[in-house]
């Protein structure tokens, strides 16, 4: 017999999926898109955040993220993040989850979206967002993974109107001990309500990642959050939370402020944000 709450979720993530099937992210989701911001543009975000389990839990935060038009239809981008580690240290999850907490800096991240097919009306755009994550934190206090480590995505993305969907999925590369590789994916429906808001919802999966992080087995996950637009389309306030909805029990959640200019003024920073702030 399934209980409401599951049969709930269970409905959610069920027609998500198959929206997605007929139908951006980055921040503050963990799905994201294959639209890089426009050339000769800038963006930044200053965030914090939190990824927990029975296991452990890792907020991040303060940390600051920044991307660059370097190109049509390329973007770079670094995030530098001071973080923390709260190992649980609960005895059901030895060797995983048992230790000392620490908080400082933990591996940065470099990384180069790029835009192969561009959206047309009808054929949704195509892109990658390759990552590079630098061993920066502390291996022995928990905060890095001590080796560089890789992910390796493919992204789609289609607009109608005021509806924006998007996902796709990648693999995690990872040659570290007790750390694994895993692939990881995700799809999230999204719509422009007034001036003032975005709102979405997204279904989110990664796999097993090792008995060093909290994420010891898979997990599918349903996070809900959006934008709102202090000014639009430059200065916004960005916010997610999200819970398992199937496997390992985890919590995901998102704060931050984003502010986006560049020298284009008549088009704005990206062109997300430009084409919806034409439609409002």
């Amino acid at each position: 017999m399934i209980s409401g709450r599951v049969a709930i979720k269970l409905g959610l993530v069920s027609v998500l999926m198959l929206t997605a099937s007929t139908l951006r992210a980055g921040p503050p989701f963990q799905t994201d898109d294959p639209e890089p911001i426009d050339f000769r543009h800038y963006e930044v975000y200053l965030f914090g955040a939190t990824d927990g389990t029975p296991v452990e839990t890792d907020p991040t935060g303060p940390a600051f993220e920044a991307n660059w038009g370097a190109a049509p239809n390329l973007h770079l981008h670094i995030i530098f993040p001071l973080g923390g580690v709260i190992p649980s240290n609960n005895p059901l999850y030895f060797p995983a989850g048992v230790g000392p907490s620490a908080y400082g800096l933990t591996d940065m991240e470099l990384g180069a979206k790029y835009r192969f097919i561009k959206e047309t009306k009808h054929r949704p755009e195509f892109g990658t967002f390759t990552m590079l994550e630098v061993p920066t934190g502390s291996y022995a206090k928990g905060l890095g993974v001590g080796k560089v480590w890789y992910k390796l995505p493919l992204w789609a993305q289609k607009s109608w109107g005021h509806w924006t969907s998007y996902g796709g999925a990648g693999y995690t590369l990872v040659r570290q001990t007790q750390y694994r590789s895993y692939t990881y994916g995700g799809w999230l429906l999204q719509r422009d309500i007034g001036k003032k808001w975005t709102l979405g919802a997204e279904v989110f999966s990664h796999g097993a990642e090792g008995f060093a992080t909290p994420q010891i087995h898979s997990a599918t996950m349903v996070d809900v959050g959006g934008y709102y637009y202090i000014r639009n389309p430059g200065l916004q306030i960005l916010f997610a939370y999200g819970h398992t909805a199937f496997g390992q029990t985890e919590n995901y959640a998102y704060v931050g402020i984003y502010h986006t200019w560049g020298s284009d003024k008549k088009k704005g920073a990206s062109g997300f944000l430009s084409r919806h702030a034409a439609m409002l």
